[in-house]
């Protein structure tokens, strides 16, 4: 009962009181933009840590920015998804709502942080971690969903495919059931998994599904990925690749620099959004923008409203499992990202706690979104820049996200609006997007300085993974079986569909090859190398003492403090 007061006091004192409701905080630095040629006097701003008390128009404000600065990573998935499985706007406005509820929903989870019994294991960081709709799942969908309309899962009549709900229930399955891979991983030690799946071979992955969702991007920005060398448009036709179409992608993009370059603090954090805004903007303007999706979506909407059959589907089975083991990944560094923005400890008990509490809660997430009508979730990466700049890490900001989330996916006007966009806007942001994550794979690979070994290692797996995302069809025509047998055929295309989905033949050869390949040899050959290069000649003394020194696993130090100044010259 006294409890009960102290809570009744508090948010009575946050609401009625100057101090509780706007603090001090210097709400003018989060708006006011980088004016060339003006001087903008840097300022200090306090920091909230994860469970300290702050303003509640700050935890509103800032709740909402980080909401924005997962928007657009949030609802892209499902529109390329519709596209791909030739959804009407009806079911995309849906797929759109769902993945903003399901998002807020799960983000609790990974915010709030469980005890498992009496264990010593959690579900959950603790932290201001936010999910979000992994990218990885959509180079699976670009590559099943055509398969799924050749082997008659989804209906084709007189030439025109149909929308593929049974192929999207198929999806959906076989996403949640592998999603039990990475509740098994979250209980491995973090040591064993960086073993087994270090930078070398997750950055290759990540690397590739970015390339592969650019071609998709680049294809909207011209017009539509769907009617390439057509007619593209509803509000105003016109072919693909027309000047206007590039014109208004380039508006777009060009936008996303400006804002990042003049904007204010809030607009930094969500260019994308502001981007997409002004191309949205111009583009109503010049008249390639239809409201009629808008007018035609429900006042509201919540997740289940549709629904669609669940089978497991052999053939995508193991690009998934690659799908999860590159979000097993990627979410331990997103999470020791946000520990250390967030001023706390990045190693520790407590910081392998945190990281298997979010592993679990990632593959659980994996599977409750497939239950809840969208694909895989997982952690998102977008929060970390805000927390840096707005210098909050308090949990309760995560609280008002997930607030906001659940509002513009419940009022469903809002997906309207966003199906609404016309392709080559949207192409525009999704490009930058998902180029962002081939730079993402990038900086994994360059975390890593590189031996001789590592080198072949990258080259030996990157090979067939470019070759396969470069020609999508180039396994197509191995098998050539088109008997009556469905079991056959099912085991003949799920071969196909790996050796045509380059991450996860990159995933599986890095593996492979990370175990196989030794890396004790390798380094004394790169040892003698770098004596060379320093020394200038072989001087075996120095040599010797080079080599006595103990050295870092992928850096070499300086020479002993006993070599002569010629030697460390």
């Amino acid at each position: 009962m006294e409890s009960v007061k102290r809570l009744g006091k508090r948010v009575m004192r946050k609401v009625t009181t100057k101090d509780g409701f706007f603090g001090d905080y210097d709400y003018a630095y989060l708006f006011i933009p980088d004016i060339p040629f003006t001087n903008k006097t840097p300022k200090t701003q306090p920091f909230f840590g994860l469970n300290s008390e702050m303003p509640l128009f700050l935890g509103f404000l800032l709740g909402l920015q980080h909401a924005l600065a997962m928007l657009a990573g949030v609802v892209t998935p499902p529109l390329i998804i519709s596209s791909t499985a030739n959804f009407d706007a009806t079911t995309t406005e849906y797929l759109v709502s769902a993945s903003l509820i399901t998002s807020g929903i799960l983000s609790i989870i990974q915010i709030t942080r469980f005890r498992l019994w009496k264990s010593n294991y959690y579900l959950g960081t603790g932290l201001l971690s936010v999910v979000g709709t992994s990218f990885s799942t959509i180079t699976i969908v670009t590559k099943s969903f055509p398969m799924m309309y050749d082997s008659g899962i989804c209906e084709t009549i007189n030439g025109v495919k149909q929308p593929c709900i049974a192929g999207y229930g198929h999806l959906l399955a076989t996403g949640s059931l592998c999603g039990l891979l990475s509740v098994l991983l979250s209980f491995t030690p973090s040591k064993v998994l960086n073993k087994i799946f270090p930078p070398i071979v997750t950055g290759p992955v990540v690397l590739l599904i970015g390339v592969h969702l650019i071609e998709s991007g680049f294809k909207d920005w011209a017009g539509g990925s769907s009617c390439v060398g057509e007619t593209c448009g509803t509000a105003k036709p016109l072919h693909w690749g027309s000047a206007e179409f590039i014109g208004l992608g380039f508006l777009v993009y060009v936008s996303i620099i400006l804002a990042e370059r003049f904007g204010s603090p809030i607009m930094k954090s969500c260019a994308v959004i502001v981007g997409l805004l002004i191309g949205c903007i111009v583009a109503a303007a010049c008249g390639y923008f239809s409201h009629s999706d808008i007018d035609s979506a429900p006042a509201a909407t919540f997740i289940w409203v549709k629904t669609f059959p669940l089978k497991l589907y052999g053939p995508i089975v193991l690009p998934f499992l690659a799908v999860y083991i590159v979000c097993v990944m990627e979410a331990i560094g997103d999470i020791t990202a946000t520990c250390d923005v967030s001023r706390l400890e990045v190693e520790g008990e407590l910081f392998d706690s945190r990281i298997q509490g979010g592993v679990l809660a990632d593959g659980l997430n994996g599977i409750l979104a497939g239950l809840m009508t969208v694909t895989p979730m997982s952690v998102f990466a977008q929060n970390n820049g805000v927390i840096s700049i707005t210098k909050c890490a308090n949990k309760a900001v995560g609280y008002w996200a997930v607030f906001f989330l659940l509002i513009m996916g419940i009022f469903s006007k809002f997906a309207g609006a966003i199906v609404s966009i016309p392709k080559a806007v949207l192409g525009g942001m999704t490009t930058f997007l998902f180029t962002s994550v081939a730079v993402s794979g990038m900086k994994i690979i360059c975390s890593t300085e590189f031996t001789r070994r590592d080198r072949f290692l990258l080259t030996a797996s990157l090979l067939p993974g470019f070759g396969a995302t470069l020609v999508p069809d180039w396994f197509s025509y191995v098998f050539t079986y088109s008997g009556p047998n469905k079991a056959l055929q099912g085991f003949f295309d799920a071969i196909v569909l790996v050796m045509e989905t380059g991450f996860a033949l990159t995933g599986f050869i890095g593996v492979i090859l990370n175990l196989a390949l030794p890396q004790i040899a390798d380094e004394v050959e790169e040892l003698n190398e770098v004596v060379l290069e320093v020394v200038g000649s072989a001087d075996e003394h120095a040599l010797e003492v080079y080599k006595s020194k103990e050295l870092d696993t992928y850096t070499h130090r300086g020479i002993d403090e006993s070599t002569s100044s010629k030697e460390r010259d």
